[in-house]
């Protein structure tokens, strides 16, 4: 189990704050409730994961409870002088990692932030990026990542014989090629090469056994 806070973000330039900080296209939320969307640091790499909602004064933002007010103090620096407000709300709410992991998508807390780019979490693959909207932070980068498909590496499923933590290396015949992104008990997802799920992949001499995830095929 996760714990999720929410931040509610206010003000007459919430949207416009918010296209230029986040991957997703805040506009698809005039047709749908919630949005996943990752925001980038400069370099493209991931420093939180989340789902965005409209409220009636702006938008909701769910975050990891962990992140939640260094998010916000962070954010609080791309301000400048829009208008826009930033508050944890009271309540939080929980979610099943191994539930997360069976669909393949990616838990980003605070030991995972900023070390991975959007494309080596499937976010293109789980409609977390928009290529056709404007600029946001990082976005050179994630595009040009997508457009010359330059990610050999990939978040996916595994199981292990034993259980096995985040952080765990990954390794092929003694050679290292990713970590493992989250683990509930024997069931994990890890970040490595694509095309090597095949071969004899170990963490911490267990073995690794590959599981299709139900929106990507190898």
């Amino acid at each position: 189990m996760h714990t999720i806070s929410t931040i509610s973000v206010s003000g007459a330039d919430a949207f416009a704050f918010l296209e230029g900080q986040l991957t997703n296209d805040l506009r698809l939320l005039d047709a749908q409730a919630t949005l996943l969307s990752a925001w980038c640091n400069p370099k493209g790499r991931v420093i939180c994961l989340m789902t965005v909602s409209k409220i009636s004064d702006g938008y909701a933002l769910c975050v990891p409870a962990e992140m939640a007010e260094d998010i916000v103090k962070r954010l609080t620096l791309f301000r400048f002088r829009a208008k826009v407000d930033f508050e944890i709300l009271p309540e939080s709410s929980t979610v099943k990692l191994a539930e997360q992991i069976e669909a393949g998508i990616p838990w980003i807390g605070s030991g995972q932030s900023e070390k991975f780019t959007p494309h080596m979490l499937n976010l293109d693959l789980l409609d977390a990026i928009s290529f056709d909207k404007g600029c946001y932070t990082g976005q050179e980068i994630v595009a040009r990542t997508h457009y010359k498909g330059a990610s050999r590496r990939r978040t996916l499923r595994f199981k292990s014989e034993k259980p096995l933590k985040a952080g765990d290396k990954v390794s092929l015949n003694g050679r290292e090629l990713g970590n493992v992104l989250n683990s509930a008990g024997i069931d994990l997802l890890a970040v490595v090469p694509a095309d090597e799920v095949n071969g004899d992949l170990t963490s911490n001499g267990i073995r690794l056994l590959y599981c299709p995830l139900p929106y990507l095929k190898l």
